[in-house]
């Protein structure tokens, strides 16, 4: 399992991520769910944008670029919208809606990612 912290603002943003790193992973990622977990979230890498199409409940999308730097924070991105990042996003972290606010997560932060096994 993976963890991701917010090192600018020393705050834990997801205690249990999966990553979604293949096709069929990425394409598949949360549709169909019943919602997520508590403290857990989605990296999707590579992805410069995303979509909610038939997922069932509302989520904060967090982009990312090679480095793990936030370049655009989507809060409560309802089911059946799309979104994307131009000028360098790299990977997509879906979270639970409201997760990122609670972890203070902003435009320009860095995020780290550590491996928990």
């Amino acid at each position: 399992m993976l963890r991701i912290i917010n090192e600018t603002k020393a705050t834990v943003v997801a205690q249990d991520v999966r990553l979604a790193d293949g096709i069929w992973s990425r394409f598949w990622g949360l549709m169909g769910r019943k919602g997520l977990p508590e403290e857990a979230g989605l990296l999707l890498r590579p992805s410069s944008s995303i979509h909610t199409a038939f997922m069932r409940f509302a989520i904060d999308v967090v982009f990312l670029d090679r480095s793990l730097k936030v370049v655009k924070v989507v809060p409560r991105m309802k089911p059946f919208r799309a979104s994307m990042a131009f000028g360098g996003a790299h990977s997509a972290l879906e979270l639970n809606a409201g997760a990122a606010e609670e972890a203070q997560v902003q435009t320009g932060d860095q995020l780290t990612l550590v491996d928990q096994e």
